[in-house]
Formats: C-alpha cells, sequence, structure tokens
C-alpha cells in the first residue's frame, strides 16, 4: 500500500469530518446531494472519499454493528451506547454518518467518475467506480432502500427519489461491469499512485477487489435471487476471475489525536475513556468453549470478566470485572478482509461447485483470520474448527459463516451484524445467556431490549433525509429484515 505523508492524512481526516471539531457543523449548511466540489480533481476527491468510506463504515456504524454482533456490550458503569444495545432506534441516530457518506463520499466518487470519463483515465474511473458501489452497498444494506438513481446529481435533483436494494444492487453490479469493460490496466503515474491510499496504483488488485466485491454482491442475493446469484457467481468462476489475496482497506492510521482508526478516535479518544464497550457473555463464551487464543487478542486475558448482552442496569458485582474491548490507534478499517475473501470463496465453491475447494479455501481463510492477530490457528482447524467437508451443505455454511463472525472484531464488525441476518449463523438462542441451556455463541436478545423480543435488521431512515427529502419512505420498524436477508 502507498502511503501518503503526515499532512496529507490530516487533510483527508479533516475533509471527510472524522476530526473531533467537526461535529460543531451544523446540518442546517450541509445538503447530501449539493455539495462543492466543482474545482475539485481526481486526485483530490479519490484520497478524501476513501478517507469517508472508512471513517463512517469503520466508525459510528461500526460501533453499531458490533453490538448488535454482540461482540461486546454496554458496560454497567458507563452510558454512551445504551439505546444502540437496547435496540431502541430514534430517527436522529447515525445523521452524520449518513450525512458525511453522501456528501464526501459517494458524491466524490460521483464526481470522480465523470471527471476521469471525461479524460478516458481509466484507472481512476474504475477505483472510483469499485469503492462507490463498496459505499453503496453497505448504506444500502443499513437501510434496505436509499436514493440512488436520482441521487448525486447536485442541484438538479434535490427531491431524489428511493429506489429498493435489489435495483440498488443490480445498478452497482452494472457499475462495476461497465469499468472493468475500460482499459483501466494501463500504468499508473507515480503522482497519481500516491492518490491510491488503498492499492498504491495497482490496478491488477483493484481487479480482484472488484471481482471480490461482485462476488459478495451475489452471496448477499442467494436467499431473494437465487438463479441470479447462481449465474453471476458461475459466470466469475467460468471467466477465472481473480479475487483478494489480501486485505482492500485503509491501514495507514496513528496513534495521535485526529489521526486515528475512526472507531478508536470515536470510541475512546473523543469520550476520554474505554470504559463503554465491555466482553459481550455470547462472544467470550464461544472463544472459549473452544479455546480460541484470540480471546486475548479481543479482550486482554485467555479468561475475561464479561457481561450478559445488553445488561447494563443490572447490580451484578461481577460486571465490574468485566474485560474492556481491546482497541489500538492503528487498526485497520478493511473494506474486505483477506480472511473475508477466502471465506467467500469457500461458500461459493460449497454451494456451486459441489465443495470442490472449498476446504482449501476455508483453512485459508481462518488463518488469515488469526493472522490478523498475529496468531495461527494450529490444531483447531483439525479440532474444533474443522471444516465439515463430508456433511451438508448447511453445515458448512454454518461453519463458513462462523468463522467470518468471530474474524470482524474490531477492523470490519458491521460485517457481523449483515452476515448473520443473511445466513442466520450463529444461530439466535430461544433463551438468554444466563439460563443453563444457553449455547455458546449463540445470539442473546439484550436483557434491556424493547422490540419485544426481535432482533434488529435494518436501521431507520435518517432524519437529517428525512427532513429535506418528501421521498423518503414511510417509516419500517428495525426489526423488519431487509430484501437480501434470511
Amino acid at each position: 500500500m502507498k502511503l501518503i505523508n503526515q499532512y496529507n492524512l490530516y487533510i483527508l481526516l479533516l475533509a471527510c469530518g472524522l476530526m473531533a471539531g467537526c461535529s460543531k457543523i451544523t446540518e442546517d449548511n450541509i445538503d447530501p446531494n449539493n455539495p462543492s466540489v466543482d474545482k475539485a480533481t481526481p486526485q483530490l476527491l479519490l484520497p478524501s472519499a476513501f478517507m469517508c468510506t472508512a471513517g463512517q463504515i469503520g466508525g459510528e456504524y461500526a460501533i453499531t454493528g458490533g453490538l448488535w454482533s454482540q461482540y461486546y456490550t454496554q458496560s454497567a458503569f458507563a452510558s454512551q451506547y445504551r439505546t444502540i444495545d437496547a435496540y431502541n432506534m430514534v430517527s436522529s441516530d447515525n445523521n452524520i454518518a449518513y450525512r458525511e457518506v453522501f456528501r464526501n463520499a459517494l458524491i466524490d466518487y460521483k464526481k470522480v467518475q465523470d471527471l476521469s470519463e471525461e479524460a478516458s483515465n481509466w484507472p481512476f474511473y474504475m477505483m472510483a467506480t469499485v469503492m462507490k458501489a463498496y459505499t453503496y452497498h453497505v448504506v444500502v444494506d443499513l437501510y434496505d432502500q436509499v436514493p440512488y438513481s436520482e441521487a448525486l446529481g447536485g442541484s438538479t435533483n434535490l427531491q431524489p427519489k428511493f429506489d429498493d436494494g435489489y435495483s440498488i444492487y443490480t445498478g452497482l453490479l452494472g457499475e462495476i461491469n461497465n469499468a472493468m469493460s475500460k482499459n483501466y490496466k494501463v500504468g499508473v503515474s507515480a503522482s497519481d499512485a500516491v492518490s491510491d491510499i488503498i492499492f498504491g496504483g495497482d490496478m491488477a488488485q483493484w481487479e480482484r477487489f472488484a471481482n471480490t466485491l461482485k462476488l459478495k454482491l451475489y452471496l448477499r442475493m442467494v436467499n431473494a435471487k437465487a438463479s441470479e446469484a447462481q449465474t453471476g457467481i458461475t459466470a466469475l468462476y467460468t471467466a477465472n476471475a481473480p479475487f483478494l489475496e489480501d486485505g482492500a482497506g485503509i491501514t495507514i492510521f496513528e496513534d495521535r489525536p485526529n489521526y486515528s482508526n475512526p472507531f478508536y478516535e470515536q470510541n475512546i479518544r473523543r469520550l476520554n475513556t474505554n470504559d463503554n464497550l465491555r466482553a459481550s457473555y455470547t462472544f467470550v463464551s464461544w472463544l472459549r468453549k473452544n479455546n480460541d487464543p484470540r480471546v486475548v487478542s479481543y479482550f486482554g486475558s485467555a479468561n475475561p470478566g464479561t457481561i450478559h448482552q445488553g445488561d447494563y442496569t443490572s447490580n451484578n458485582p461481577a460486571y465490574a470485572s468485566a474485560a474492556v474491548f481491546v482497541q489500538h490507534a492503528t487498526d485497520p478499517v478493511w473494506f474486505i478482509s483477506k480472511a473475508e475473501s477466502y471465506l467467500m470463496q469457500a461458500e461459493a465453491r460449497a454451494r456451486y461447485f459441489a465443495g470442490a475447494g472449498a476446504k482449501a479455501l476455508y483453512d485459508e481463510g481462518v488463518t488469515a483470520a488469526f493472522a490478523q492477530l498475529n496468531l495461527t490457528p494450529g490444531t483447531l482447524l483439525t479440532g474444533a474448527y474443522a471444516f465439515p467437508d463430508g456433511g451438508t451443505l448447511e453445515q458448512k455454511i454454518e461453519a463458513i459463516s462462523t468463522q467470518k463472525w468471530a474474524s470482524f472484531p474490531g477492523t470490519h464488525d458491521l460485517e457481523g451484524f449483515f452476515e448473520q441476518n443473511r445466513t442466520g449463523y450463529p444461530k439466535n438462542s430461544p433463551v438468554y445467556s444466563t439460563a443453563p441451556t444457553y449455547v455458546a455463541g449463540q445470539f442473546a436478545y439484550s436483557a434491556n431490549g424493547v422490540t419485544g423480543g426481535l432482533f434488529p435488521k435494518r436501521l431507520l431512515f435518517p432524519e437529517i433525509e428525512r427532513s429535506r427529502n418528501i421521498n423518503t419512505p414511510g417509516e419500517e420498524p428495525i426489526t423488519k429484515k431487509v430484501w437480501w436477508a434470511k
């Protein structure tokens, strides 16, 4: 990955709203569909947009995703995330993240696409298209509908319609295919490569990223559009499409104010405490049952104290010793990690190729997940985490999905929430985690949940959109599944 100097990193973080002072910007003077980027160049816009995607998906949205993935839970001795942990969301939640995604990420990707197409600068067109598609798919997966076909047009349309998730997925796949039909493999100059803070101008890696993102979109469709998903994935393999063998993300964060990983910056540095997120019994019980050494990396101890999910109003004295979730200022934000890439490939092989090659890809994925923490799975790959090569397809999907879930904390938290909604793994527990019959690792409904025993599946449409766009759909409960969910 090509690094940028510290001054440029500071400018990118400032431009993306990741700096602490940016919370003072009023929403009244921000229009997420009409920012001013007329004088910018692709070389300036693209890295700023990359950082904005990382800043929101790896920051505010990640915290919600991690709580709902039950990696950690709200501390009983703090209060920052109580409403999230109780599924008690309101429309003012995530206003900033939504605004920044549209104002400083998606609109910039669209502008880079337009400028690059005019100049036949196909490498930049490719980079912008892939990251626009990545960012859009995350947002629509959170809300089920967002403006797409009429969005990002500036003052030409300040009331864009909302498109359904399937239509957006179809559009994104079309955009990626169009970008891949261009001559994007031409050499990128050294000066232009500096703008690519993901792959340093290596277009072969961008091709892998594009193919892996397509694979991900098709896998998300397996429940709702089974034949379409199979056709798309089969076509990738027929074409011998190369997939990511390394992670795609941002790894340039530094351990000082305003330069840090956005999750760390928001949860620890800005709050001036690390006490809000503590070990969830859900995740820790699964790690300990399997003697998984990652428990030390995630929680600082081989036998960390825990809090049962959402039980932050309890007077349980044991909760005082619950371990804090370990974060580092320099943690990367992964868009697609190496582990996720291999585990997705394993799922594709299990579903559509009679399992041929699935075990080897699964083993690569699990090994990569441990390597993120400078560990190896050792005998777990032939023991507790052995791939059920002779088992049913459902058993294989459960093994793959569970290992994905275990690989995401801290750098890719939102994906655990998405994947559990797509596959149903880990399973939802019929009892709370204090019950004798509780199965380690199954999702326990929050002790303070307000949704009648139903788990969250989506976010509410942000007030910042509803107050400006008359086309915002009527509100759906957060317990209603999105279009692709199981």
